[in-house]
């Protein structure tokens, strides 16, 4: 072979070589090199206030709107109670669907959050005067008695300000019993179950 002849075949090699440097250096420029792995979610309140999913029940209020168990309840009015440092409020709902049945929502923070369903039970002569009562089969233990003032928002069907005397019972498995007593009037109960974590979802009204 010439020398003329090696020194294109060496130049030849030479570009080949280039080229595939080329090729590979735009192959690994177009894929991104893995990035570290995404820090696990903190964990967070499931009713906090930029859930738009489940919503606040500490900001209820009437004209929101509350979905449970398949069912939407408009919110009628709501009850804001305070006794000494400590507040909590209830709210009545809407219940065309149980003919004649008071129902609401409680809400209170005794520290951690806690919603319960109330429904209207008829308490014939049953008063709160017993350390344990059995309604519908479950026994119920007394665990509060005290007064609270309260104020009302919308329609409660009570006074716009006043006093309210309460006796509260706990069931198991998350079960209440619940009696209260506006302005020295008759006693009223209702039967309550502690409302799970994300099973309710509440859609604020055109005022909210």
């Amino acid at each position: 072979m010439s020398g003329a002849a090696i020194v294109i075949l060496l130049a030849l090699i030479l570009v080949a070589l280039i080229v595939l440097i080329v090729v590979l250096l735009r192959r690994r420029s177009g894929t991104a090199a893995p990035g570290p792995a995404p820090a696990p979610a903190a964990p967070r309140d499931p009713f906090a206030a930029e859930d738009q999913v489940a919503g606040d029940p500490r900001t209820l209020k009437a004209g929101d709107m509350v979905e449970y168990l398949g069912t939407r309840y408009f919110v009628r009015g709501s009850l804001r109670l305070k006794e000494g440092g400590f507040t909590w409020s209830e709210h009545l709902l809407d219940a065309d669907t149980i003919e004649g049945t008071k129902v609401w929502i409680s809400v209170e923070e005794d520290p951690d959050l806690e919603v319960v369903w109330w429904t209207e039970y008829d308490i014939g002569d049953l008063t709160p005067g017993e350390r344990t009562i059995v309604v519908e089969d479950v026994e119920y233990r007394r665990e509060e008695h005290g007064t609270a003032d309260y104020t009302s928002e919308g329609t409660t069907g009570v006074g716009v300000q006043g006093r309210v005397e309460y006796v509260d019972y706990e069931g198991p498995r998350g079960k209440y019993l619940s009696f209260e007593q506006y302005g020295g009037g008759r006693w009223e109960a209702g039967l309550g179950e502690r409302v799970p974590t994300g099973s309710m979802t509440i859609y604020p009204g055109s005022g909210g």
